[in-house]
This record gives structure tokens, sequence and C-alpha cells, in this order.
């Protein structure tokens, strides 16, 4: 018997049963991929996989903090602690599974939100008009920083955002209120709400956000003591040695500069004559690309918003935050992965050749952090090379997704329907346009 067929203007035709059988190849290959980042976490002491280190992060950093925190108050002067205080909360989470130790219940919580990602870009995936290659990227992309996002929050951070955003189309109170709560644990979520469309979406998001945020905030207030004592840690940040300002002093020395990398704030940075002034220049890069972003919304035309341009100007304002950083940590790259998959959940993204690009630094980052950060440490010509490529590589993927952006929301062109008038952005129909490349 023949399958129907489903359409839509401009598109190829597939069979109706196609996206229901490649969720259970994405569940397989989900589960293959985390079996195998575990194996991965519980050999961690091998030398190419950093000798321990990337676990130690939880059992000692974490669990340390955990100590604190259970006690009601933040890790006042640690120089270490430089988060927001609705990382408290996160970090305090592994007590809900009481049968395990500290790390145990950590990683069994990290591998439950990495799940809840999958879950959620799988179930966008296979909304009328939209694609599974999102929950792909998320799946096959993850495991090339191999044991790393399992030993780190950072993917319950993404989850905010990626949840945030998938949210928009049905609830705009909801998007908000979840990109304000994950801000609360590392800002950037914040960075979610910027592609809004114009008027009462955006009024409804931001309002909702704030309110949530406050309300949040108010709480981990009155339940914590200190709970801003993050703020005098993350001034005092240099500059790292992943950093673009990093990769650049990593190349001066051999060229007599005779600085040298320590471990400072939790990382390994840069000491020496012109760091602070590299610093300075990546703080000022930061303004411009927050300039940069407030220009492309106010000059964007609000008929060219498609339900693509939130996901879209999510990751190029969180890509021109990244590239322009003292810091660029290898779970960095969790958060561009994750707000690629959103983009490619929707066929009229235009960030298609970006979400390469990441996975390509994704790529890379594992080689820089554990395999041969030995190397990029003591700036030999491989650190400096393999820092180069995947710097490189991101600097290239923010500018193509910015630009990309503005072109795709200029005054020029066939204006579409304005998202903010329509209940559902996932089952409208759309102008016809010309087929994306596949």
């Amino acid at each position: 018997m023949n399958h129907p067929r489903l359409t839509r203007p401009g598109r190829r035709t597939f069979p109706a049963g196609l996206a229901d059988r490649r969720v259970p190849t994405l569940a397989a290959v989900w589960l293959l991929t985390r079996a195998a980042m575990l194996w991965l976490l519980a050999h961690n002491s091998f030398h190419l996989l950093g000798g321990g280190g990337v676990a130690r992060e939880v059992w000692g950093l974490y669990g340390h903090w955990y100590g604190t925190l259970s006690h009601g108050a933040f890790p006042t002067h640690d120089p270490l602690w430089q988060y927001p205080p609705g990382a408290g909360p996160v970090l305090l989470s592994p007590a809900l599974l009481p049968g395990l130790t500290y790390f145990q219940a950590f990683v069994v919580l990290t591998v439950l939100m990495d799940a809840a990602v999958t879950v959620a870009l799988t179930r966008a995936g296979t909304r009328p008009g939209r694609t599974l290659r999102g929950a792909a990227l998320w799946t096959g992309g993850l495991p090339l920083l191999l044991h790393i996002p399992f030993a780190r929050y950072d993917v319950q951070v993404t989850a905010f955002a990626v949840i945030a955003l998938l949210t928009l189309p049905r609830s705009t109170r909801a998007c908000g209120a979840l990109a304000a709560l994950g801000a609360l644990v590392k800002v950037w979520p914040a960075l979610v709400l910027i592609g809004t469309p114009k008027g009462r979406t955006s009024r409804s998001a931001w309002i909702s956000g704030a309110l949530a945020g406050a309300a949040a905030l108010l709480l981990l207030t009155v339940s914590f003591d200190d709970p801003f004592s993050f703020l005098p840690q993350q001034s005092g940040r240099g500059v790292q040695i992943e950093s673009l300002g990093g990769t650049v002093l990593g190349l001066a020395t051999h060229a007599g500069w005779p600085g040298r990398a320590r471990y400072q704030y939790g990382a390994m940075e840069f000491t020496g004559p012109y760091v602070a002034a590299v610093a300075q220049v990546s703080l000022a890069l930061t303004a411009l690309a927050l300039a940069a972003l407030l220009l492309w919304r106010f000059r964007a035309t609000a008929g060219r918003w498609t339900e693509a341009t939130p996901y879209d100007a999510a990751l190029a304002a969180v890509l021109l935050f990244t590239v322009t950083s003292r810091v660029i940590s290898p779970q960095y790259m969790i958060w561009l992965l994750g707000l690629a998959a959103v983009c490619l959940t929707s066929r009229r993204t235009v960030q298609r050749p970006v979400a390469a690009l990441v996975v390509a630094a994704t790529a890379v980052s594992a080689m820089v952090y554990p395999a041969l950060y030995h190397q990029v440490i003591t700036s030999t010509w491989t650190g400096c090379a393999l820092m180069l490529l995947r710097n490189g590589l991101l600097a290239t993927a923010a500018a193509l997704a910015f630009t990309r952006l503005w072109r795709s929301t200029g005054p020029s062109g066939p204006e579409v329907p304005h998202p903010a008038s329509e209940p559902d952005l996932d089952s409208r129909r759309l102008p016809e346009r010309a087929p994306s490349p596949a």
C-alpha cells in the first residue's frame, strides 16, 4: 500500500510515516552515544581524557559548594564562585537522589536534562512544517565534546534556553519566564529574548521574564546569605587561554612576548604585560556586539519575521557574546549546539551554514580539551594552531550568523505575516518561497 504523501508549497514531498520511523532511530543513537559518554566519564583518568580533571569539577568543586549551599549561604570570598544565585539550586539538586553519591546524582540529573532537551527538539521537529534536523544535531553533536557535558551544569542551563525558545509559539509568558530563570543560573539565556517579534509578543515575553526573574531572585535572596558574592570574582577574571584574546597572546609568545599561563579564577589565564589591555578590548568588543544586536532589532522589518527569526537571533547573539568574551571554556559549545539545534527545527532558518560551523568548532574543542590541553597551556605551535582553528571557526560562525540574520529581516524582499498576530506559528501557512538547500 502506498503511503499518503505530505506536501508544502515549494517543498519536496515525503512519506507520512517517515518522521515516525526517524524518531526510534534518533532514540537508539541517543542511547548508544550517551552510553559511550558515560563510559568515557567512568574512565576519565586516562591521560587523553583529562587525567581525572574533568570529573573532578563535580565531585571536588561542585561537591564543596554543595556543602556551603546546603547551610543556606553562597561561597563568599571563594574566587572560584563566579555564578549568579540561580546556580545554587542547580548545584543542590543532587539532594533529590539521596541514595547516590553527589557525583552519581549530578550525572544522573544531567543525563535526564539532556534527554529532556532531546525530547523537546524531537517534538518540535515532528510538528507540521518542521524538521528533525535539530534533534539530530543535538543527539550527534553533544558527544563530540566527549564526557565534558555530563561533568558540567551547562546542559541544565541550555535546557532553559532551548525550551524557552521552543515554547515561544505556544506561550510567550512561559518563554520569558524560562529565559529569566536560565539567566539567573548563567546569565546568557537572557539573550534568547533578543529575537522575539516586535510588539505584543516581545512585551509579553519581556514582562513575564522580568516578573519571574524578580520573584526568583527575591526568593533566593531570602533563602541564602550573600547571593551576590559572585560579582567581585566575575569582574576580576582575566584572559583565558582558550579565548580569542588568549589565542592572540599565545601566538605572541612565539614573537617574544614574556607572559605565561597560570591557574586562577578556576581557569588557565594568561599573565604578563598587555593582558589587561587585551581584556579591555574584549569587553569593548562585547559592548559593540550588544550595540550591533540592538541596531539589528531597531532596523529589522517586523513584516519579515518568521517562526525561525527568534531562533536565528538567539544563536547569533550568543555567538557574538561568546567570541568576544574573555573566557571561552569548552562547555560553552554546549550552549551553541543547543541553540543551533533549535534553529534547525525550522525549515525557515537562515543559520544552517552556521550550525555546520558550530559542529566543526565543537569537534576541534574536544581536541583542545582535554586531549591536547597541555599543548594549549604551553602555547606550542600545535596548541596555537588548534586554538586558531577553533576560534577562527567560531568567529566566522558569529560573523556569518549576524550577517544572515541582518539580511533575512532587512527592508527589502517580500513580507511575511507578523508572528505576533498569529497564535500558533507552527500550524500557519506561510507564503511560498524557494526551497531551502537540503
